[in-house]
């Protein structure tokens, strides 16, 4: 896993959500965010919690944790939970879904613009307004069949 800065976007839309909660933008926050922007795919926040480790070792587990809810919350992560109940984030990013190995724990990532058609057509036709969704496979990824 790799560190960079994070985007600008990001530290702006962190900095307005903090503003409009009342809550104070700090360094650890910024180090913290700093750290998840840089990573790919999709991590826990222990996994996050590691990284974080190794350039600050005295930011502690649960204050990743809550800075992973407000990034949740402020719309630059998203959360997932696969399987097992254990959350996982990703920095948020255009649409994709996810097929899921059920006995590697893998998970690819694809996008597909014939299937997003069709659930938007599909709702059309049940008269429902879709504002988003999730797109989860399940099965045995190639090296696992």
């Amino acid at each position: 896993m790799t560190v960079s800065t994070p985007s600008s976007s990001a530290k702006v839309r962190l900095d307005t959500y903090l503003a409009r909660q009342g809550l104070k933008h700090t360094r650890q926050r910024e180090l913290i965010l700093e750290t998840f922007m840089g990573q790919s795919g999709h991590l826990t926040s222990e996994q996050l919690y590691r990284e974080v480790e190794k350039r600050s070792p005295v930011i502690g587990a649960a204050t990743v944790y809550r800075a992973l809810k407000l990034f949740v919350e402020a719309g630059i992560a998203t959360a997932s939970q696969f399987r097992d109940g254990v959350t996982v984030y990703e920095t948020r990013r255009a649409h994709h879904d996810h097929m899921l190995c059920l006995r590697c724990d893998k998970v690819i990532e694809f996008e597909d613009d014939e299937i997003e058609r069709r659930q938007e057509r599909i709702a059309g036709e049940h008269g429902f307004e879709l504002v988003r969704h999730r797109h989860d496979l399940y099965g045995y990824c190639a090296d696992c069949r």
